[in-house]
Protein backbone atom coordinates (compact mmCIF):
# COMPACT_ATOMS: atom_id res chain seq x y z
CA UNK A 1 0.00 0.00 0.00
CA UNK A 2 1.18 3.57 -0.72
CA UNK A 3 2.00 5.88 2.05
CA UNK A 4 2.56 9.60 2.42
CA UNK A 5 6.24 9.69 1.62
CA UNK A 6 5.70 7.39 -1.70
CA UNK A 7 5.99 9.66 -4.95
CA UNK A 8 3.53 8.96 -7.49
CA UNK A 9 3.92 11.02 -11.08
CA UNK A 10 2.73 10.73 -14.94
CA UNK A 11 2.08 12.19 -17.85
CA UNK A 12 1.26 15.68 -18.30
CA UNK A 13 0.25 18.52 -20.61
CA UNK A 14 0.87 22.47 -20.66
CA UNK A 15 -1.92 24.84 -20.91
CA UNK A 16 -3.23 25.98 -24.51
CA UNK A 17 -2.74 29.50 -23.17
CA UNK A 18 0.72 28.97 -21.89
CA UNK A 19 0.35 29.98 -18.47
CA UNK A 20 -1.53 27.49 -16.10
CA UNK A 21 -4.51 29.15 -14.12
CA UNK A 22 -6.07 25.78 -13.51
CA UNK A 23 -5.00 22.11 -12.67
CA UNK A 24 -6.88 18.84 -13.98
CA UNK A 25 -5.76 15.83 -12.22
CA UNK A 26 -6.73 12.52 -14.12
CA UNK A 27 -7.28 9.29 -11.74
CA UNK A 28 -7.27 6.00 -14.18
CA UNK A 29 -9.03 2.52 -13.31
CA UNK A 30 -7.64 -0.30 -12.39
CA UNK A 31 -4.90 -2.04 -14.34
CA UNK A 32 -4.55 0.93 -16.26
CA UNK A 33 -2.01 3.62 -16.19
CA UNK A 34 -2.19 7.64 -16.03
CA UNK A 35 -1.30 7.06 -20.22
CA UNK A 36 -4.97 5.96 -20.56
CA UNK A 37 -6.64 9.36 -19.86
CA UNK A 38 -4.24 11.83 -20.56
CA UNK A 39 -5.55 12.42 -24.53
CA UNK A 40 -8.67 13.34 -22.89
CA UNK A 41 -6.57 16.66 -22.01
CA UNK A 42 -6.16 17.60 -25.63
CA UNK A 43 -9.74 17.13 -26.23
CA UNK A 44 -10.77 19.57 -24.16
CA UNK A 45 -7.83 21.89 -24.33
CA UNK A 46 -10.18 24.68 -26.48
CA UNK A 47 -12.29 24.47 -23.70
CA UNK A 48 -10.21 24.56 -21.17
CA UNK A 49 -7.09 26.90 -22.77
CA UNK A 50 -6.10 27.33 -19.19
CA UNK A 51 -5.73 24.82 -17.51
CA UNK A 52 -3.11 22.27 -16.99
CA UNK A 53 -3.46 18.18 -17.45
CA UNK A 54 -1.38 15.57 -15.48
CA UNK A 55 -2.33 11.82 -15.27
CA UNK A 56 -0.30 10.56 -12.55
CA UNK A 57 0.20 6.70 -12.64
CA UNK A 58 -1.15 4.55 -9.21
CA UNK A 59 1.49 3.56 -7.15
CA UNK A 60 1.35 0.00 -7.40
CA UNK A 61 1.62 -2.64 -9.97
CA UNK A 62 -1.84 -4.21 -10.53
CA UNK A 63 -2.14 -7.29 -9.05
CA UNK A 64 -4.61 -9.33 -11.60
CA UNK A 65 -2.38 -6.51 -15.04
CA UNK A 66 1.17 -6.63 -13.97
CA UNK A 67 1.83 -4.41 -17.04
CA UNK A 68 -0.69 -2.09 -15.34
CA UNK A 69 -0.84 0.15 -11.85
CA UNK A 70 -3.87 0.35 -9.54
CA UNK A 71 -4.72 2.78 -6.73
CA UNK A 72 -5.36 -0.31 -4.63
CA UNK A 73 -5.80 -4.38 -5.16
CA UNK A 74 -9.36 -5.51 -6.14
CA UNK A 75 -10.28 -9.54 -4.49
CA UNK A 76 -13.90 -8.79 -4.61
CA UNK A 77 -13.25 -11.36 -1.32
CA UNK A 78 -13.72 -8.69 1.24
CA UNK A 79 -16.83 -6.53 1.32
CA UNK A 80 -14.99 -3.58 2.79
CA UNK A 81 -11.65 -3.91 0.51
CA UNK A 82 -12.85 -0.79 -1.41
CA UNK A 83 -13.17 1.64 1.93
CA UNK A 84 -9.81 0.04 3.29
CA UNK A 85 -8.04 0.76 -0.25
CA UNK A 86 -9.12 4.59 -0.90
CA UNK A 87 -8.14 5.04 2.16
CA UNK A 88 -4.82 3.79 1.96
CA UNK A 89 -4.13 5.38 -0.82
CA UNK A 90 -5.43 8.84 -0.55
CA UNK A 91 -2.01 9.99 1.48
CA UNK A 92 -0.02 9.58 -1.42
CA UNK A 93 -2.42 11.50 -3.93
CA UNK A 94 -2.93 14.34 -1.80
CA UNK A 95 0.73 14.56 -1.67
CA UNK A 96 1.04 13.93 -5.55
CA UNK A 97 -2.16 16.89 -6.18
CA UNK A 98 -0.58 19.13 -3.23
CA UNK A 99 2.99 19.28 -4.98
CA UNK A 100 1.42 19.64 -8.59
CA UNK A 101 -0.42 22.98 -7.11
CA UNK A 102 2.55 23.97 -5.45
CA UNK A 103 5.11 23.80 -8.29
CA UNK A 104 2.62 25.77 -10.42
CA UNK A 105 2.10 28.49 -8.18
CA UNK A 106 -1.54 27.71 -7.80
CA UNK A 107 -4.37 27.78 -5.32
CA UNK A 108 -6.01 24.42 -3.89
CA UNK A 109 -9.21 25.90 -5.24
CA UNK A 110 -7.96 25.86 -8.98
CA UNK A 111 -8.20 21.99 -9.11
CA UNK A 112 -10.33 19.41 -10.52
CA UNK A 113 -10.40 16.02 -10.09
CA UNK A 114 -11.44 13.40 -13.43
CA UNK A 115 -11.59 10.00 -12.08
CA UNK A 116 -12.16 6.67 -14.50
CA UNK A 117 -13.58 3.47 -12.33
CA UNK A 118 -11.12 2.84 -9.91
CA UNK A 119 -10.03 6.35 -10.52
CA UNK A 120 -13.47 7.99 -9.47
CA UNK A 121 -13.60 6.58 -6.31
CA UNK A 122 -10.35 7.82 -5.65
CA UNK A 123 -11.99 11.31 -6.80
CA UNK A 124 -14.41 11.30 -4.83
CA UNK A 125 -12.62 10.29 -1.79
CA UNK A 126 -9.78 12.46 -1.76
CA UNK A 127 -12.11 15.75 -3.56
CA UNK A 128 -14.78 15.77 -0.57
CA UNK A 129 -11.65 15.60 2.45
CA UNK A 130 -9.47 18.29 0.80
CA UNK A 131 -9.57 20.93 3.28
CA UNK A 132 -10.29 23.58 0.47
CA UNK A 133 -12.73 22.32 -2.04
CA UNK A 134 -11.98 21.30 -5.50
CA UNK A 135 -13.65 23.47 -7.80
CA UNK A 136 -15.03 20.10 -9.32
CA UNK A 137 -15.19 16.59 -9.59
CA UNK A 138 -16.13 14.39 -12.62
CA UNK A 139 -16.52 10.90 -12.06
CA UNK A 140 -17.14 8.66 -14.73
CA UNK A 141 -17.85 4.48 -14.76
CA UNK A 142 -17.76 4.68 -10.80
CA UNK A 143 -18.98 4.77 -7.78
CA UNK A 144 -19.28 6.57 -4.44
CA UNK A 145 -17.29 4.26 -1.82
CA UNK A 146 -18.65 3.51 1.61
CA UNK A 147 -17.70 1.78 4.75
CA UNK A 148 -19.65 -1.60 4.61
CA UNK A 149 -21.23 -0.96 7.79
CA UNK A 150 -21.33 2.40 7.83
CA UNK A 151 -21.95 5.35 10.40
CA UNK A 152 -24.00 8.07 8.61
CA UNK A 153 -23.03 10.62 10.84
CA UNK A 154 -19.21 9.59 11.38
CA UNK A 155 -19.16 9.67 7.54
CA UNK A 156 -20.41 12.51 7.16
CA UNK A 157 -17.78 14.33 9.81
CA UNK A 158 -15.42 13.21 7.65
CA UNK A 159 -16.40 15.25 4.97
CA UNK A 160 -14.59 18.84 4.37
CA UNK A 161 -15.98 19.84 0.97
CA UNK A 162 -18.31 19.97 -0.92
CA UNK A 163 -17.56 20.78 -4.61
CA UNK A 164 -19.81 20.08 -7.70
CA UNK A 165 -20.16 17.01 -9.41
CA UNK A 166 -20.78 15.39 -12.03
CA UNK A 167 -21.42 11.27 -12.70
CA UNK A 168 -21.23 9.91 -16.38
CA UNK A 169 -21.79 6.14 -16.52
CA UNK A 170 -22.63 3.80 -20.06
CA UNK A 171 -26.35 2.26 -19.24
CA UNK A 172 -24.20 -0.83 -20.48
CA UNK A 173 -21.41 -0.88 -18.08
CA UNK A 174 -21.09 -5.22 -17.03
CA UNK A 175 -17.91 -3.88 -14.49
CA UNK A 176 -20.24 -1.17 -12.77
CA UNK A 177 -23.95 -1.14 -13.24
CA UNK A 178 -25.29 1.85 -13.34
CA UNK A 179 -27.49 1.71 -10.68
CA UNK A 180 -23.82 2.54 -9.23
CA UNK A 181 -24.50 6.27 -10.07
CA UNK A 182 -28.15 6.65 -8.63
CA UNK A 183 -26.75 5.16 -5.55
CA UNK A 184 -23.49 7.87 -5.40
CA UNK A 185 -26.14 10.69 -6.51
CA UNK A 186 -28.17 9.86 -3.17
CA UNK A 187 -24.99 9.13 -1.15
CA UNK A 188 -23.64 12.87 -2.15
CA UNK A 189 -27.10 15.06 -1.76
CA UNK A 190 -27.47 13.45 1.37
CA UNK A 191 -23.92 14.78 2.48
CA UNK A 192 -25.25 17.95 0.30
CA UNK A 193 -23.06 17.46 -2.31
CA UNK A 194 -24.45 19.08 -5.56
CA UNK A 195 -24.46 16.82 -7.92
CA UNK A 196 -25.36 16.21 -11.78
CA UNK A 197 -25.73 13.00 -13.60
CA UNK A 198 -25.77 11.56 -17.03
CA UNK A 199 -25.99 8.18 -19.03
CA UNK A 200 -24.67 7.24 -21.64
CA UNK A 201 -26.48 4.89 -23.82
CA UNK A 202 -25.38 1.51 -25.46
CA UNK A 203 -22.17 2.51 -23.44
CA UNK A 204 -20.25 0.05 -21.59
CA UNK A 205 -17.38 0.47 -19.17
CA UNK A 206 -15.62 3.34 -21.20
CA UNK A 207 -16.44 6.92 -22.08
CA UNK A 208 -18.57 7.96 -25.03
CA UNK A 209 -17.49 11.40 -27.54
CA UNK A 210 -21.05 12.42 -25.22
CA UNK A 211 -19.62 12.04 -21.98
CA UNK A 212 -16.68 13.66 -23.17
CA UNK A 213 -18.33 16.77 -23.83
CA UNK A 214 -20.35 16.86 -20.59
CA UNK A 215 -17.46 16.59 -18.71
CA UNK A 216 -15.38 19.39 -20.66
CA UNK A 217 -18.46 21.99 -20.45
CA UNK A 218 -18.95 21.14 -17.14
CA UNK A 219 -15.71 22.05 -16.05
CA UNK A 220 -15.05 25.26 -17.85
CA UNK A 221 -18.56 26.09 -16.49
CA UNK A 222 -17.40 25.46 -12.77
CA UNK A 223 -13.96 26.66 -13.66
CA UNK A 224 -15.71 30.03 -15.12
CA UNK A 225 -17.64 30.54 -11.86
CA UNK A 226 -14.44 30.23 -9.54
CA UNK A 227 -13.32 33.63 -11.47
Amino acid sequence: MPSDGQKISGPGLEPKSGMAKQLVVFLHGYGADGNDLIDIGRAWAALLPDAAFVSPHAPNPCGQSPMGREWFPLTFRDPNERWVGVNAAAPALNAFIDAELERRKLPPSALALVGFSQGTMMSLHVGLRRAVAPAAIVGYSGMLVLPEDPDPDAFAAEIKSRPPVLLVHGDGDEMIPVQAVFHASQGLAALEVPTQWHISPGIGHGIDQEGLRHGGEFLAKQFAARK
